[in-house]
């Protein structure tokens, strides 16, 4: 498995924080499911919380899980949203010059692998482009 697809794995494979942790938000209310209407699909109970059936090849809104992640880990001090290197340390991957050195190869990177700025301004964004190309839900300013 490759760098990107640890990466993928971490942010498309975020679980839901089960019952009890997820907010209670009531049907049709902002951040709430949406209401049911004919012609829907069936709603079903899952922990306390409707939501809808999820569907094969959904999108996956990447900030928000990454956002998820961080308050899981109480707020850490990371820039993931710039930062190639923080990105990585919010996932739990080793963010070490030798991993993102492989990544920018597999991204097919052909500048200098030296860790420079250029090179990490690069990953991140590239990384963030190949999320979406995956299915993630990026946001542009991440993209640009």
């Amino acid at each position: 498995m490759g760098l990107f697809d640890k990466i993928k794995g971490a942010i498309f494979g975020h679980k839901d924080p089960g019952p009890g942790n997820r907010p209670q938000i009531p049907a049709g209310m902002a951040g709430g499911p949406p209401l049911q209407q004919q012609g829907q699909q069936p709603q079903f109970q899952q922990g306390g919380a409707t939501t809808a059936q999820p569907q094969q090849g959904q999108t996956v809104d990447v900030e928000q899980a990454l956002t998820q992640i961080a308050q899981q880990k109480g707020n850490p001090d990371l820039n993931w949203r710039t930062s190639i290197v923080d990105l990585m340390k919010l996932l739990g991957i080793d963010s070490s010059l030798d991993n993102r050195k492989e990544l920018a190869r597999e991204l097919g990177y052909t500048g200098a692998l030296d860790g420079s700025a250029e090179m990490n301004i690069w990953l991140h964004k590239a990384t963030m482009r190949q999320l979406a190309a995956n299915g993630g839900k990026v946001p542009q300013n991440m993209l640009d």
